[in-house]
């Protein structure tokens, strides 16, 4: 029989639930104690008096990420506030939204379920769409992902990379300033190897016609990282060719002429590019034509009802005529207009067979399709699933689709994807760095490894050892001299021009300068403080 003391012993053995269970009531005692004695009030983890009972779920935080992955750094994060050299209390909740950013960066990704309050359920690999949807309360948290959305907003791409990148060098510069180097130091460091990262990736650009099988490679890489890839097949010349529709030389392009109509019909890859206008309603009467060729078309956003008035008004009348006389002349207005429309088929139609249609607000629950149009400038995307939850999901990757080909047009040129530029920029600033006099260079140092993270998380999300492969395209980029990226398919390095494997120039530039700014700001945070009322004013 065993012991009392022998079965505690066995629960607590590394790998058992009873000894993370163990670790993380040790770890919520020394917070208690620690934060206890020596949180302010401006800390959001803190466990103080003055520090509403919500803000203890940043602690849960800490003590689960330290309970589920064991993180050594965990001291340095429940450093207090306000104290030079010590690492933000904000890496806990960070690096958690960089963990979950971590698994939509690669082209075989599972998707990842959101659950609202309310019980809706989204199904997504957008890393736009997680950060918009996850509900982030700590302020550095929250500011990373307003910076990636914004980069979303501004390019269409780059929101997962942003977050990465961000979270990767505040790691790298954690290193460094836990060994007293000062934050300002290290933001000197960025800054000079930002504008070198800057110099390399206009080396590195190609400039290309943009020709449609130029734009199909693009449409590719950036649609396969976000549907699976039949579908992305089926959608990569629908986007390409809506485009070019709707392009014309010497204008910009504008994507609100390509409408994204839903219909929840069959399977999602029978989505399809229309070439015209699809309405989602019918023919207002049934004896109505369901069918009508070579026609004019008639375009109206009028009313053609008989309405009553906006104001409270009252007739009085003496005899059924006076009542007749007054319905009349409330609808006259309306048989007017109605009267305007038939003469203007007469007019055009007098000496053809040509038919007539007219296009207004409402209709039957049904879809008109106005196909077969000479020159059209706007266009339709149907988009087809089964459910809400497909509908949704291809939207939101047609829409991304639709700009990265946006961007490789008015861009003129692109940049090889896969990693290679990360790569070819990492390897660039470790020679530069022997330029920088000074303590500044560890800045710069610290900025190439952080680089390294994209091709790092697509080795690993590959499946693939993210060490060995980087190893691997390190070598063959200083043997090839040329942008070597990752074959997610084998795990061995290819060279992304060849591979037809393109990234737009100007999500990665924007990306290179809010990463640097927003982490050299964060660095410089000297403390957190919570912003209310103060007993000074008034």
């Amino acid at each position: 029989m065993r012991s009392p003391r022998a079965a505690g012993c066995a629960a607590d053995q590394p790998g058992s639930e009873g000894h993370h269970e163990n670790v993380r009531r040790r770890l919520e005692r020394r917070l208690e104690r620690r934060l206890g004695r020596r949180g302010c009030v401006g800390c959001p983890g803190a466990l103080s008096a003055d520090v509403p009972r919500s803000d203890r779920r940043h602690v849960d935080t800490l003590v689960g990420l330290a309970s589920l992955l064991l993180i050594p750094a965990l001291r340095s994060s429940l450093a207090p506030c306000g104290r030079r050299g010590k690492a933000s209390p904000a890496k806990g909740p960070t690096r958690e939204a960089v963990t979950r950013c971590r698994a939509p960066s690669r082209p075989t990704n599972f998707p990842l379920r959101l659950v609202s309050g309310a019980g809706d359920i989204k199904l997504t690999k957008d890393g736009n769409v997680l950060l918009h949807e996850m509900q982030i309360q700590h302020p550095t948290a929250s500011l990373i992902a307003k910076v990636a959305t914004a980069q979303d907003d501004i390019t269409g791409d780059g929101t997962t990379s942003n977050v990465l990148i961000i979270g990767e060098l505040l790691k790298q510069a954690d290193r460094y300033i836990s060994e007293g180097l000062h934050p300002r130091i290290i933001a000197e460091g960025f800054e000079a190897a930002k504008k070198k990262a800057l110099d390399v990736l206009e080396e590195i650009k190609i400039k290309k016609e943009m020709k449609r099988d130029i734009l199909l490679e693009v449409a590719r890489t950036s649609l396969q990282t976000k549907v699976h890839a039949e579908l992305a097949e089926v959608l990569i010349e629908a986007v390409v060719d809506s485009v070019l529709a709707i392009t014309r030389p010497g204008y910009p392009i504008d994507l609100f002429m390509v409408e994204i109509m839903e219909m929840k019909h069959k399977s999602e890859t029978d989505t399809k590019l229309i070439r015209g206008l699809v309405l989602d309603h019918g023919a207002r009467h049934p004896e109505m034509k369901k069918r009508v060729e070579d026609a004019y078309i008639l375009i109206c956003n009028v009313s053609l009802e008989y309405e009553k008035t906006e104001v409270s008004s009252g007739f009085f009348y003496k005899t059924a005529q006076e009542k007749e006389k007054l319905v009349k002349a409330e609808r006259k207005f309306i048989d007017d207009r109605v009267q305007k429309i038939i003469d203007l088929k007469e007019k055009v139609c007098a000496h053809s067979n040509k038919g007539f249609v007219v296009i207004n607000q409402k209709g039957e629950e049904k879809f008109t399709f106005v196909e077969d149009c000479v020159n059209p400038r706007s266009v339709t995307l149907l988009v087809k699933g089964p459910n809400k939850h497909t509908l949704t999901q291809i939207k939101d990757a047609v829409r991304d689709g639709l700009r990265a080909i946006r961007n490789a047009i008015e861009d003129g040129c692109v940049v090889p994807g896969a990693g290679a530029v990360e790569v070819a920029i990492a390897e660039a600033l470790m020679k530069y760095k022997h330029s920088i006099k000074g303590r500044a260079r560890l800045g710069v140092q610290a900025f190439a490894d952080a680089l390294l993270i994209i091709p790092k998380v697509l080795a690993q999300n590959s499946g693939y050892d993210p060490q060995e492969t980087l190893v691997k395209v390190q070598a063959e980029h200083l043997e090839s001299e040329q942008p070597v990226g990752i074959d997610l398919n084998t795990g061995e390095p290819m060279v992304a021009a060849d591979a037809g494997v393109w990234d737009n120039y100007c999500v990665k530039k924007q990306l290179l300068h809010s990463c640097t700014v927003i982490a050299a700001n964060i660095l410089l945070v000297d403390e957190i403080m919570r912003a209310g009322m103060s007993s000074l004013k008034g």
